[in-house]
């Protein structure tokens, strides 16, 4: 019954789409716009304290609790494991937003800080490791292991709702269908809009290699053979074709991030990378909690409190999935797995390629400021021009964001499958194959009419009730936690207390 709202609201919302793209857009970027302003400072307390409460549980008491058995194994090895993480949460923005983000700020910094000065680019790297950091993978790390932790260790299914009934409260419980509802919308609408703009982007990429032209059938074209590339990945299971791709992908972004490393400024990046780390730990709380009630500015509403919202719209369908990939891991391996080292991966990303573009446009004279604000799909490419192998690396570029849409795609259709299945780990492949057209279809009715941006936009709107859905996974996720916790100190308390009995006997 829940998966047939779900698929409701969603032809309700792609109807609108349809017939009035535009008017469906000025409707949620206002509902945006006002949520954003109103509600950024609720945006900021929660993401910190999903940061705090995950740093608690690695490095407390409960660290060393396992999502399963006391006594299980992983199912994943660590590289295989990563790699699907890495994929599924947000390798495909690093990509793109790797050399844009950085430039985008040095272009129009924050708030009392002159553009496109040294001040500013030191602050485009910062608040880009901030972006990209602790605090995305904090509220993916809370998902993930509020339903990890339920699902393998009491035996729940893989829903939202089978954490928040674990309150016992009775409005909790009622909620319960409405969240799973959500969370498959969001989820649907999501992966949708970023197959969209996705098309846009790979062709931009296309276009670039080999003079393809940018229109609407060429992006079509790209929805229908990445939607059959995923499609054929998702039915041949998790321990294979998600594996194999998402392993595939790390090793090509590894590569041509150490080529860029290599052939760029090395000594500029080592610099940059030291450097902005230390202010990204000096001003971590600052940033964690910055507003500007005193200007009349919306840069941080329309940067870290946007982000905050699209990494909160995300987090059904990243949490689920890094769930299904987790069991067997201990709580502090998990959110070391999950947090502290993408971040760290996040932050060597933006180094190299955002240092790289930031030492270009400064000291060498290359406009690379002036193709983000022409095209931020190609300001990537505009790096790889302007080094040797340029020609190679845009064709790995390519590759790798092409790998990275369909790994996405594939692992969103198995979150969806499993979402609207009652949270069945093994979900029936026709599920996949109908949600993973079901979206493909989305993307691209939606496309042809320009109502992308719209979508995309929708999802983020959604994000405002699972912020309060977040405080209560975290709840009780440490009520959880605690009471196993608990129970298995008494247990060994217990043994103790045997052995002692049978020692003095002897």
């Amino acid at each position: 019954m829940q998966g047939l709202f779900s698929i409701l609201i969603i032809a309700a919302v792609v109807a609108w789409g349809l017939v009035a793209p535009i008017e469906m857009d000025a409707f949620f970027s206002g509902a945006l716009k006002q949520l954003t302003r109103n509600f950024g400072w609720l945006y900021l307390w929660v993401v910190l304290g999903l940061v705090v409460c995950c740093l608690s549980l690695a490095f407390g008491r409960y660290g060393q609790l396992r999502l399963g058995r006391d006594d299980e194994e992983p199912e994943f090895s660590r590289a295989a494991w990563f790699a699907m993480l890495f994929s599924a949460g947000m390798g495909i923005g690093l990509v793109f937003y790797g050399v844009a983000e950085p430039l985008s700020h040095f272009l129009k910094p924050p708030p009392g800080i002159a553009p496109q000065s040294v001040d500013a680019a030191n602050a485009a790297m910062r608040y880009s490791f901030f972006h990209w950091g602790l605090h995305p993978w904090a509220v993916y790390s809370m998902v993930g292991l509020a339903i990890g932790f339920f699902q393998f260790r009491r035996g729940r299914p893989a829903l939202i709702s089978s954490v928040t009934d674990e309150l016992a409260w009775s409005w909790a419980k009622a909620l319960g269908p409405v969240i799973n509802v959500l969370a498959v919308v969001a989820t649907a609408f999501g992966v949708a809009a970023s197959l969209g703009v996705g098309a846009l982007q790979i062709n931009a990429g296309l276009a670039r290699l080999l003079g393809l032209p940018i229109q609407l059938n060429v992006q079509l074209s790209i929805i229908a053979v990445t939607t059959a590339l995923f499609l054929a990945s998702a039915l041949s299971g998790i321990g294979r074709g998600v594996k194999w791709l998402s392993s595939a992908n790390l090793l090509i972004a590894a590569a041509l991030a150490l080529t860029v490393f290599i052939l760029g400024p090395t000594v500029a990046i080592i610099d940059t990378f030291t450097n902005n780390l230390g202010a990204y730990l000096s001003e971590f709380v600052r940033m964690s909690l910055r507003m500007t009630p005193f200007r009349d500015s919306a840069w941080v509403s329309d940067w870290t409190v946007f982000y905050w919202a699209w990494w909160i719209s995300w987090s059904p369908f990243v949490g689920v999935f890094i769930a299904r990939v987790s069991r067997g891991r201990s709580i502090k391996e998990f959110i070391l797995g999950t947090m502290l080292a993408p971040t760290l991966a996040a932050c060597l990303w933006f180094s190299i390629f955002g240092g790289t573009a930031l030492h270009m446009q400064i000291f060498e004279g290359v406009p690379i400021a002036a193709a983000v604000q022409s095209n931020v799909a190609t300001a990537l490419f505009s790096v790889f021009d302007a080094l040797p192998l340029g020609g190679l690396m845009s064709v790995a570029a390519t590759l790798l964001v092409i790998v990275f849409f369909v790994t996405s795609g594939d692992s969103a259709t198995l979150v969806l499958s499993m979402m609207s299945s009652g949270g069945k780990a093994a979900p029936h492949a026709a599920a996949k194959l109908m949600w993973g057209l079901l979206v493909a279809a989305i993307a691209a009715s939606l496309l042809s009419v320009g109502g992308v941006s719209a979508l995309q936009t929708a999802t983020i709107v959604f994000a405002l009730p699972f912020t309060l859905v977040l405080v209560l996974l975290a709840i009780a996720l440490w009520r959880g936690v605690k009471a196993d916790h608990d129970a298995l100190m008494q247990k060994e308390r217990l043994l103790r207390r045997r052995l002692e009995a049978l020692a003095k006997q002897d």
